[in-house]
C-alpha cells in the first residue's frame, strides 16, 4: 500500500485588518504627536530656566547695591521700607 502525503496549507494570516492597521497607526501617530509637545515644552522649559537665571542674577546685582549703599539687603518689597535689624533701640 502507497502512502499518500497530505499537503499542508499554511492559514495563517499575511497581514493584519485595516481596521486593526488604522488603530495602531493612529496609536504611533498620538505618541508621536505627543512626544513632540513633550519636546516643545522640554525646550520652553530650558529656556525660561534661562531667563530666570539672568533675572536672579539682575537681582543680586540689585541687593548688592543695597548692600552697598544702605547696608542691608532687608528691603519690604511692598512698601520699599528698609529693615535694619541692627539698629539700637530707644529704651
Amino acid at each position: 500500500m502507497g502512502k499518500k502525503k497530505k499537503e499542508v496549507v499554511d492559514l495563517k494570516p499575511e497581514k493584519i485588518t485595516d481596521e486593526q492597521l488604522k488603530k495602531v497607526q493612529q496609536t504611533i501617530n498620538s505618541i508621536n504627536r505627543g512626544q513632540l509637545e513633550l519636546g516643545s515644552i522640554e525646550t520652553r522649559k530650558h529656556m525660561l530656566l534661562h531667563q530666570i537665571g539672568a533675572i536672579q542674577d539682575e537681582l543680586s546685582k540689585i541687593q548688592k547695591e543695597f548692600e552697598e549703599q544702605y547696608g542691608t539687603v532687608d528691603i519690604n518689597v511692598q512698601d520699599g521700607t528698609i529693615n535694619y535689624s541692627d539698629e539700637p533701640s530707644d529704651s
